[in-house]
């Protein structure tokens, strides 16, 4: 019996062997398990994040060498704590809160104990590490700019928030991530892929060289370059014309629908919010209430469009067939509301549509307006077709472009009065400021220029947007790649555009027009009110213009806005006129124009009350 059981032992002991050997044999170890092993550390490789480039491949943003002091907390051993902070010149409370942070967030895994130190602290600590148990470098890459200009657009990078950790998957504590423009847009193209080292260690926790040597370790993939659509030369432009004043320019290449240039006014140096000092100077920045330099106007101001917006007025009224391009207005000085005069400050006389453009003639679009809903038998029709007409030129909603912010403007409908009149209880004389582009209309800057972009195209715009390659792959979203085609039949664009020819021949705009270049635009001043103790008080108003050119084959359509900058052809028509020449031609032939906006300044006016931003019902009303 004894002989039986110690030959039952021998055997299962033998097959459990043999299941065991099989199982290796066809499974193989767990390839995991290391990574819980004690002994075995792994350190993360970050990738080289992809470079940007302009439109022309003029490198913008490539990248530089940082280095953050990672800790494993647990593996911490360190006789002289002040020795240590003077060494990577923190005080004793920063370190004390840091690596209690990083114990929070794990004992066992690496964080970031300081940030971006210098490469004078790197070397140093180099030389001591080994005194500092739990401590190592970590190499990391910041950007290095190759433009003062376009911090808008090209946006910026910074350390992952506990939001951000817990929502997007593959980000540890200390890692970089874009916060905004093209840097967050397109993060997961131009982040690319975190590789890993495995180090073993010894019973003393020290480094003795790389785990099986190196089998297991990861290479990091670098991020794919991007071209942007962004004309770098351009846009240092435009923010050279624009210091000294608030406002926005933005240019699109209307066959294309690509941003040539996207200009906030004031902005900053994009190099401030790199390094360590990027925390102090974007606090700073952030919280300019006055300038707002981190407030992009370019997309999310949303003042009154001014006299462009007769343009599309203009257009409606030509496909309703309620408008002869022929007809004729008599302008006594302005038109009545009521028994209240309303200025026009075309200098009077027999108005057609292209005079009419020229001239920025008031009382024309005024009867032009009146004409679109008296088609219709109520105010309810006459206000859904006139509000389809002006969303289908991408006003009143997000145009969808590739950009990480925006504001849609607005184009007020018959829900809008209802709430303030009621049901029924309205016609176009309680918004006929509407006509003219102040009352209740908002629209962003860039979507005046697409507006403009598609009057150039005859009809139709390409969705604007800021990507033109992932590396050698062309942009082929169909998204930006399919026209939109507007309300209006191409064949009403005509008499417009020879109108917006005449606002450089003999209009508003006669000093602005350069020699040899055909140019189509108009001017438009925003009335700018604020109250005071509940008495409304006028400011200086605010500046507008668009364009494009040239005016048979169009390369750029324009919109410029200059806050409290008079009238539109003081300084918005200068600088549309200024910056489509210098796209088109590369240098400038009115340089003393140039001199005196390049030297001019709106800061004074910026030292008075601001109007607000609500646009109460009729605020602007002419």
């Amino acid at each position: 019996m004894r002989k039986l059981l110690l030959f039952s032992i021998v055997v299962l002991a033998a097959l459990g062997f043999l299941i065991k050997l099989a199982s290796l044999q066809f499974k193989g170890e767990d390839p995991e398990a290391f990574k819980s092993d004690p002994a075995v550390s792994g350190q993360l490789i970050y990738p080289s994040r992809g470079y940007i480039y302009d439109r022309n491949m003029e490198l913008l943003v490539a990248n530089q060498a940082a280095y953050d002091l990672m800790v494993v907390p647990r593996e911490v051993k360190i006789k002289d704590t002040l020795a240590f902070c003077k060494l990577v010149k923190i005080d004793l409370e920063t370190f004390k809160k840091e690596l209690e942070r990083a114990k929070n967030y794990s004992p066992r895994l690496p964080s970031v104990l300081v940030s971006k130190i210098s490469k004078e602290t790197f070397a140093a600590f180099q030389e001591k590490m080994r005194k500092y148990e739990g401590f190592y470098i970590q190499k990391q890459n910041l950007r290095d700019y190759k433009t003062h200009a376009g911090a808008n657009v090209l946006g910026y990078i910074s350390e992952v928030n506990p939001w951000e950790l817990k929502n997007y998957p593959g980000y540890v504590p200390g890692e970089l991530i874009g916060k905004t423009g093209v840097e967050k847009q397109y993060d997961a193209l131009i982040r690319g892929k975190k590789g890993i080292k495995y180090v073993q260690k010894d019973r003393f926790n020290r480094v003795i060289g790389p785990y099986k040597e190196g089998a297991f370790d990861e290479l990091p993939t670098a991020g794919s370059p991007l071209q942007i659509t962004i004309d770098k030369h351009l846009q240092e432009y435009g923010e050279k014309l624009m210091e000294g004043k608030r406002g926005a320019i933005v240019a699109i290449e209307p066959q294309s629908g690509e941003i040539l240039a996207m200009v906030t006014g004031p902005n900053y140096d994009p190099a401030l919010l790199i390094g360590r000092e990027r925390s102090k100077n974007y606090t700073q920045l952030y919280y300019d209430s006055i300038a707002k330099p981190t407030w992009d106007r370019s997309l999310l101001a949303q003042p009154s469009p001014g006299s462009p917006f007769k343009l599309i007025n203009g257009l409606a009224a030509l496909e309703e067939g309620v408008l002869d391009p022929k007809e004729t207005v008599y302008c006594n000085n302005g038109y009545y509301v009521g028994k209240d005069k309303k200025g026009c400050h075309c200098g009077g006389g027999i108005r057609d549509l292209k005079s009419a453009i020229a001239l920025s003639c008031n009382a024309y679009f005024v009867q032009v307006f009146k004409k679109i809903f008296g088609k219709f038998p109520t105010s309810d029709e006459g206000m859904d077709t006139w509000v389809a007409h002006m969303k289908s030129f991408g006003l009143g909603d997000f145009l969808g472009t590739d950009l990480p912010t925006g504001a849609p403007g607005r184009i007020p409908d018959k829900f809008f009065y209802d709430r303030y009149y009621g049901d029924n209880r309205w016609g176009p004389t309680y918004f006929i400021s509407n006509a003219i582009g102040q009352g209740e209309v908002a629209t962003t800057p860039i979507q005046l220029a697409n507006m403009t972009a598609v009057i150039a195209n005859r009809g139709h715009y390409y969705r604007p947007h800021i990507l033109k390659k992932v590396g050698d792959l062309a942009l082929k979203d169909s998204l930006y790649k399919t026209p939109v085609y507007s309300s209006i039949s191409a064949s009403h664009f005509e008499p417009v555009i020879q109108g917006m020819e005449e606002v450089y021949e003999t209009g508003t705009a006669k000093h602005l027009k350069v020699k040899g270049l055909s140019m189509a635009g108009k001017t438009g001043t925003g009335e700018n009110y604020t109250r005071i103790n509940g008495e409304r008080k006028q400011l200086t108003d605010h500046s507008i213009f668009v364009g494009f050119a040239p005016v048979e084959a169009p390369k750029i359509a324009i919109s410029v806005y200059v806050e409290h900058g008079y009238y539109g052809s003081r300084y918005a028509g200068y600088i549309a006129s200024l910056m489509m020449e210098k796209y088109l031609r590369g240098n400038i032939s009115k340089t003393q124009i140039e001199k005196k906006i390049l030297e001019s300044s709106l800061e004074k006016e910026y030292a008075k009350p601001l109007s607000g931003t609500n646009f109460k019902i009729n605020e602007y009303a002419w």
